[in-house]
């Protein structure tokens, strides 16, 4: 059964939800890639509050028009680039939800235990049916600086789809599916006479 949340994503909200359930979500987020994160665990200044909200791993692609910000493809980037700074940013700015593709570390996945937060797996290749999503663009942050890919993009968003892949308890879709993988390639590995090989 599918979750809706609507921004601010409280803490108790977020914690009740559970790995391998899909939501769907409305209201503000913030994108982030690499620059953001290591500007932000070197203790740089953020120019948004981040508190009970969203950082999606996102380099948007976005065009000026008639002076209005477009948002012409916005799918998720891989979330394992920001393993080393994830964790400090949800412990300091309490983020409540972190979106990606291609599953995160040990250290995130505890930061989440603790500090309740969870990490949703977006749709890989689907930028531009997501950037539909996106309702309007509230502003950009760090432009100048990081550039258009790996600025700060205040995204105001409607009925944004994912699935919960790490919860606020350290469980993991991907680590269930590691576990399986592995007892399916012993069998097959077993049957076929190469077992001895492993």
């Amino acid at each position: 059964m599918m979750k809706v949340l609507e921004y601010p994503f409280t803490e108790a909200s977020v914690r009740a939800l559970t790995a391998g359930q899909t939501v769907s979500f409305s209201g503000r987020i913030f994108t982030g890639r690499d620059r953001l994160h290591r500007h932000l665990f070197d203790g740089g200044h953020s120019p948004v509050d981040f508190h009970n909200g969203v950082i999606f791993h996102c380099g948007p692609i976005v065009q000026q028009v008639n002076g209005a910000w477009k948002v012409l493809s916005a799918g998720p980037t891989t979330s394992i680039r920001e393993e080393p700074y994830m964790a400090r940013i949800i412990e300091k700015h309490r983020v409540r939800m972190v979106i990606g593709k291609g599953g995160m570390g040990e250290m995130t996945r505890e930061a989440c235990r603790r500090f309740g937060c969870v990490y949703l797996q977006a749709v890989g290749g689907a930028g531009a049916v997501l950037a539909r999503c996106v309702e309007k663009v509230n502003g950009v942050f760090l432009l100048k600086e990081f550039g258009a890919a790996e600025a700060l993009w205040d995204f105001q968003v409607r009925d944004f789809h994912a699935m919960v892949a790490i919860d606020t308890r350290g469980r993991s879709v991907y680590r269930k599916v590691e576990s399986a993988s592995r007892r399916a390639l012993t069998t097959v590995l077993r049957e076929s006479g190469f077992a001895r090989h492993i």
